[in-house]
């Protein structure tokens, strides 16, 4: 039996993680805009949103790990555009009460634009491999595209996301490095979240597994817990409430 923590137990962790931090970013906002916050509701949701920290840098992480031993990453690209797709809709439900809207996006563009610029930084090191200036420049356009691109669409996390994949992207090669850049990044922030810093402990623990073979349970849970969440909100009659 492999020591530490595989790739799916990590996945498991930041998706009950990230439940939890929906569940008071949907639920229990909604409730409080009705019915006013007590100190009791919101002490419980100051909590669980801080709980809820720990799940990005997770899925930053992983993604990062996803990239580097993909088969295809042209397949992987097209999975995430797919469950973004697949996402829009109960995303929208859940935080802005209504089908449609662009005025702020789910992580899963976060994601896929980080991709997307790891890969543009990878076709740059294998075009110059020893010209390091070129590397760099071409880094340093890649990041900013991809920044530009995640404030334009007002993703989740924003350009500060794509930072924290970036960072974990480029010191890739020493696992300490690159943990210790993925929590500056977090540090470094506006508004430090100091809670998502319990996630690199975690994943100095990862041991290079998979794990449990669950990658499609994986995806469509987000958009899944989504419709879930919404749907309660439609049984506690306050669906109409936008809380983004």
């Amino acid at each position: 039996m492999y020591k530490g923590l595989t790739g799916s137990t990590l996945k498991w962790i930041a998706m009950i993680t990230m439940f939890i931090d929906h569940v008071a970013a949907t639920i229990l906002v909604r409730h409080m805009l009705m019915y006013g916050a007590t100190i009791e509701v919101y002490t419980v949701y100051d909590v669980m949103r801080n709980i809820g920290r720990v799940a990005f840098p997770i899925y930053c992480f992983l993604l990062v790990e996803g990239f580097l031993y993909t088969k295809n990453v042209y397949r992987y690209m097209g999975r995430m555009a797919v469950f973004l797709v697949l996402t829009e809709i109960p995303f929208d439900l859940a935080f802005a009460a209504k089908l449609s809207s662009w005025g702020y996006q789910s992580v899963m563009w976060t994601l896929l634009i980080g991709l997307i610029t790891m890969w543009g930084c990878s076709l740059i090191e294998k075009k110059w491999p020893e010209n390091y200036l070129i590397q760099w420049i071409g880094f340093a356009l890649c990041l900013a595209a991809g920044m530009f691109l995640a404030y334009l669409l007002k993703t989740d996390y924003s350009y500060k996301g794509v930072i924290a994949i970036m960072a974990m992207y480029f010191f890739r090669k020493e696992r300490k490095l690159q943990l210790l850049a993925g929590a500056v990044t977090f540090l470094c922030w506006k508004d430090p979240e100091l809670c998502a810093l319990l996630a690199f402990p975690l994943l100095y623990f990862y041991n290079g597994q998979r794990g449990m073979k669950m990658k499609y349970f994986f995806y469509a849970f987000y958009p899944a817990h989504l419709l879930i969440l919404y749907l309660i909100a439609v049984i506690l009659g306050n669906q109409f409430i936008s809380v983004i």
